[in-house]
């Protein structure tokens, strides 16, 4: 049987005649008495029906229950909440959505430090559920595990393999009169064709590939699908694995180290992953207590190239990642090449070389989603960081996939999402435009929304590799072109983004590393001077507090 460390929070909890109400209640939720020297394991389960991507969660949370008993621990299940992006994108319900990390991780934090656990299992599969839970991870600091809910299956329509961004550029198309509405509602029906996490390299299957990178997941289980009995036998794995880091009292500050944050980077270059990967590692480091900035990702991108051809930007799906060698094939490349740390511990017990052992060093031959260290997609990694007037704090750009790279033309400005889709599909942006979407920052939406409705429209209407768009909220992990989100300092707190007119000439310059409003400096401290703070749009509730409490984006947009 697995004793309790010496350290256990829960023998100071059950232990003695004073604590017997304590051992009363337990007693009800099923333990006995040799159950009190066991060590209790939080099991946080973001099963809901809500969204695919948590739909079969609680399949998994049941395993981890069962591998847990079994490895002498005493797993108690509790909820937390998940926002599915794909349902609230475009409404503002995604305004909830990055708030939602924030309440996952505060969730999590409360239950396990309100009951005293010994451990923490968690289990999330939409995009907020994943850095929410590392998070929480990174502030307990008890032995933790984290276990992806695992990535759907591609949608199929003839022999097109479909994703959800795929519907979103259906309805760009179609506004554009390039699609009928008989295929767009065949894209509709066929897209999602159970359960999972968004198929793509977008922000879920980035998140789930960079905490595996990070040794926080076991190897492999970032790609594996939803529905394959793989991911069921994972996730019993994982419960194994966490009684061993409890017995061996192995935190998660062991594990969440700078260089492990390195690799993390490095890993989500060679993937191509979400430009949301910026803002939640930040977050994460910063719960941490890891010093990390955002001239981190641009350092390191520029020796890490992307080696996966992967959507939104290439061809693959996640599904099709795992069956190549999944993750840790990509960190073999990059090991053998001197551009990770072999010598990061992970949950395992193993440092990430020991890990990655009996990994092959180069891609198999039979396929061309993982390429060749020597042939990669692109020689540098695709998140960019730019800087100029427009972003003193900085910006993130996703540059690959990106026919022009720099592009300098007239702002055409709005000041919510809804206002540029309504130009998109009314016909009225036209090539050279550069659209400036602002007051969607962290403080200004709130929330920081994530503009895939408009960059999908703009993609579906062929505007792609000709428009420009920047904005002080996100982009979806779908999202590819010539855009730059996380302005910073955003326009509700008087960022530059904030004083920019329709018609202004602004300057987007990805390889330059620059985004410029093109305007004297006299001209900007007039407007400066002449601009006041917009009156909040909301008052009460948690998007109110969110407001008052979050950061700028350059620091993660955390509220602690």
């Amino acid at each position: 049987m697995l004793k309790l460390a010496e350290n256990s929070r829960s023998r100071e909890v059950t232990e003695g005649v004073q604590r017997a109400p304590n051992r009363s209640m337990l007693r009800a939720v099923g333990f006995g008495d040799e159950d009190f020297q066991k060590p209790i394991v939080g099991v946080a389960n973001g099963y809901s029906n809500i969204t695919p991507c948590n739909l079969s969660l609680g399949i998994l949370a049941k395993r981890a229950e069962v591998a847990l008993h079994k490895a002498g621990c005493m797993p108690q299940t509790f909820g937390t909440i998940t926002i599915s992006d794909g349902i609230s994108m475009g409404t503002e319900g995604m305004k909830y959505s990055l708030v939602s990390r924030e309440v996952i991780a505060d969730s999590i934090e409360t239950c396990v430090n309100g009951q005293s656990m010994d451990g923490l299992y968690a289990i999330g599969g939409c995009d907020k559920n994943m850095p929410g839970a590392m998070i929480a991870i990174a502030r307990l600091n008890v032995p933790s595990i984290f276990v992806y809910g695992g990535t759907i299956k591609p949608g199929k329509l003839g022999d097109r393999d479909l994703t959800v961004v795929s519907v979103f550029e259906a309805v760009g198309a179609y506004s554009a009169g390039k699609m009928s509405e008989e295929e767009l509602r065949e894209i509709e029906k066929n897209a999602i064709p159970g359960a999972g996490s968004c198929g793509g390299m977008y922000t879920a299957n980035t998140m789930s590939s960079i905490i595996e990178a990070m040794g926080m997941s076991l190897p492999f289980s970032s790609t594996m699908a939803a529905e394959d009995a793989e991911k069921a036998e994972s996730a019993a794995r994982s419960g194994e694995v966490l009684a061993k880091a409890i017995a061996n009292q192995l935190l998660p500050r062991q594990i969440l180290t700078r260089k492990a944050f390195e690799n993390a980077i490095a890993v989500t270059m060679a993937l191509g992953g979400s430009t949301n990967a910026v803002l939640h590692l930040l977050a994460i480091a910063h719960a941490a207590q890891v010093p990390l900035t955002i001239d981190d990702f641009e350092e390191i991108r520029g020796r890490v190239p992307v080696l996966c051809d992967l959507k939104p930007s290439g061809k693959y799906v996640a599904t099709d990642l795992h069956a190549a060698g999944g993750v840790p094939t990509v960190m073999k490349m990059l090991l053998v090449n001197g551009l990770l740390h072999g010598d990061c511990l992970t949950i395992t017990g193993q440092t990430i070389a020991e890990s990655l052992a009996g990994v092959p060093s180069e891609p198999r031959s039979d396929q061309d989603v993982i390429r060749p260290f020597d042939r990669p997609m692109y020689a540098q990694g695709h998140l960019a960081i730019l800087r100029g007037n427009l972003a003193e704090e900085g910006a993130v750009a996703k540059i690959t996939g990106v026919k022009n790279p720099k592009i300098t033309g007239p702002a055409r400005v709005f000041d919510s999402e809804e206002e540029c889709l309504a130009a998109v599909l009314a016909g009225k942006i036209v090539a050279g435009d550069v659209l400036v979407i602002r007051y969607e920052g962290p403080k200004g939406g709130p929330g920081m929304r994530e503009m895939l409705a408009p960059t999908s429209a703009i993609i579906g209407a062929g505007l792609g590799d000709s428009v420009g768009l920047l904005t002080d909220g996100r982009f979806s992990g779908g999202t590819f072109g010539m855009v730059v989100g996380h302005v910073a300092p955003e326009a509700a707190v008087g960022g530059t983004i904030a004083l920019v007119n329709e018609g202004d000439s602004i300057t987007i310059d990805a390889p330059g590393r620059i985004l410029q409003l093109n305007i004297s400096d006299e001209e900007l401290s007039i407007r400066r001077a002449a601009w006041s703070p917009p009156t909040p749009r909301y008052t009460r509730g948690v998007l109110a507090k969110y407001a008052k409490l979050v950061s700028t984006s350059s620091l993660g947009a955390v509220t602690d």
